[in-house]
């Protein structure tokens, strides 16, 4: 009996060289990507995440606190800052006594993932839902994400003198995160209130 052997096959094509959104994560921008549908940029590496409320993220753009790259996701926008700021979170909500208050921020760092947004003037099939960048990275922006610094000056993580401070971004966030929260239970208290009347 003859053992047929099967033809050779064509190598399969890089994960990234198949999907344009991570071949343009990987290839231009040089961040790490977690392949899937959709792509998940990992965070710690090259950047950590502020996340916050859509409303008070929007309130947060409006004052114009220097960010880096924002992007949104549904109800949730996503600030991106210096690559172990998520560690300095708790720290600096205490020391700017927001400490104990329900702000709904939050930050993830090493072994976090977020949603990879399209990349900048490409459509994709179904946007409905997917992640937007609001204010898109350019290659090296890394360079300028809020970092925590003392009176403007360098780290020592190699940051440049104008990138933005993280303690004025968490004290803006948390300010515009409570801001929103009040305004919420004040929309439900007046709500109640109006459903009180008429019943």
């Amino acid at each position: 009996m003859a053992l047929t052997v099967p033809s050779p096959r064509a190598p399969l094509a890089p994960e990234s060289a198949a999907d344009p959104v991570v071949h343009w994560y990987e290839r231009v921008l040089g961040w790490p990507v977690a392949g899937g549908n959709p792509a998940q940029l990992l965070t710690g590496v090259r950047f950590d995440v502020l996340e916050l409320p859509a409303d008070a993220g929007y309130a947060l753009l409006g004052r114009g606190v220097p960010t880096g790259p924002v992007a949104l996701l549904g109800r949730r926008m996503r600030l991106l800052v210096a690559a172990g700021s998520a560690d300095e979170l708790d720290g600096l909500l205490d020391w700017l006594e927001w400490g104990g208050v329900a702000l709904d921020l939050t930050a993830l760092g090493a072994g976090g993932r977020i949603t990879a947004p399209r990349p900048p003037g490409r459509a994709g099939g179904d946007s409905a839902g997917a992640a937007v960048w609001l204010r898109p990275p350019e290659p090296g922006c890394e360079a300028a994400l809020p970092v925590l610094s003392a009176l403007g000056r360098t780290t020592g993580r190699g940051a440049p003198q104008g990138a933005p401070d993280l303690v004025r971004l968490v004290g803006a966030a948390a300010t515009e995160c409570h801001r929103a929260r009040l305004a919420r239970t004040g929309d439900r208290t007046r709500s109640g209130q109006a459903l009180a009347l008429f019943s």
